[in-house]
């Protein structure tokens, strides 16, 4: 019988739950974001970043500072196209649809890193 480590799965619930209230809300909102929905994902983000352990801060810092340098590339390109060209499709604006699910998922990443970022420190300075 296997037996299951239990010790981040409210982490792991909460971004999950993050990630997909993150892509389905910027899915639906296309060229706004909803407040509501933004201030739920930081919360999640913030959950997050609190559960992980010092075992896994180094990795999930790792994996967060690429998730988040690669969203705001994506950003800044979408952002570059979408002023260029102003893509559309079946009347959707597809360029401002996935603007809106990166700048989500930075709500998401943000404050996950800053937040174990900020513990990690505070755990090196522990004498």
């Amino acid at each position: 019988m296997v037996i299951k480590s239990r010790e981040n799965s409210l982490s792991a619930w909460a971004f999950l739950i993050g990630v997909i209230l993150a892509v389905i809300g910027g899915f639906l909102t296309g060229n706004y974001a909803n407040p509501v929905i933004l201030t739920v994902i930081v919360v999640l983000g913030l959950i997050v970043g609190y559960f992980v352990t010092e075992k896994d801060v180094q990795t999930f810092l790792f994996a967060s500072v690429s998730s988040v340098i690669a969203s705001f590339a994506g950003i800044q390109g979408l952002a570059t196209n979408v002023a260029l060209t102003g893509i559309t499709v079946s009347g959707v604006e597809v360029g401002k649809m996935m603007i809106s699910i990166l700048v989500a998922l930075l709500f998401l990443f943000v404050p996950a890193t800053i937040f174990v970022a900020i513990k990690t420190v505070f755990s090196i300075a522990k004498v």
